[in-house]
């Protein structure tokens, strides 16, 4: 998939959004700075393997990393996994780091960390260099996602 999927998705979605167009970045940090936001407000969209073709998405600050118990206790499984990257792809339709839950292939759950309600936020959209930045309560709402404490702090 592409910019355009994610991008149409957007539209159709609704939502007020903006388009931010930046070059290459190398960091996260680079990208906040891009974006003019601040690490927190860039959304990376995780894809987690829960079993046997049960894949869902997770929405993680920036500034924070998935906290393997809390999702796993969320989830209600003892098990969970990164998949590679070409799983990432056929399940989504996006590359690393281009993955948003907008226009992705097939019907994935997303679990957003609750940090993001009340913020503006930024998340990938298909492309590299390509992102939207929403309002994450009125995202969230239309992901139908679930909202929980599932991040921890990245360590320095």
């Amino acid at each position: 998939m592409t910019e355009d999927t994610a991008l149409a998705a957007v539209r159709a979605s609704g939502l007020a959004h903006d388009v931010l167009r930046h070059g290459p970045v190398r960091s996260l940090a680079e990208a906040a700075d891009a974006r003019g936001v601040e690490p927190a407000d860039v959304v990376k969209t995780m894809v987690v393997r829960r079993g046997e073709d049960d894949h869902l998405l997770v929405l993680v600050p920036g500034d924070r990393t998935i906290s393997w118990p809390k999702l796993r206790a969320l989830l209600g499984v003892s098990r969970l996994s990164m998949p590679d990257a070409e799983t990432a792809l056929a399940v989504t339709g996006y590359q690393r780091g281009t993955i948003t839950p907008f226009g992705a292939t097939g019907s994935l759950p997303v679990v957003a960390d609750e940090r993001l309600l009340g913020r503006r936020i930024t998340l990938g959209a298909g492309s590299h260099g390509v992102a939207v930045a929403v309002h994450a309560d009125a995202a969230l709402a239309h992901l139908g996602a679930t909202v929980a404490d599932v991040t921890e702090p990245e360590a320095p």
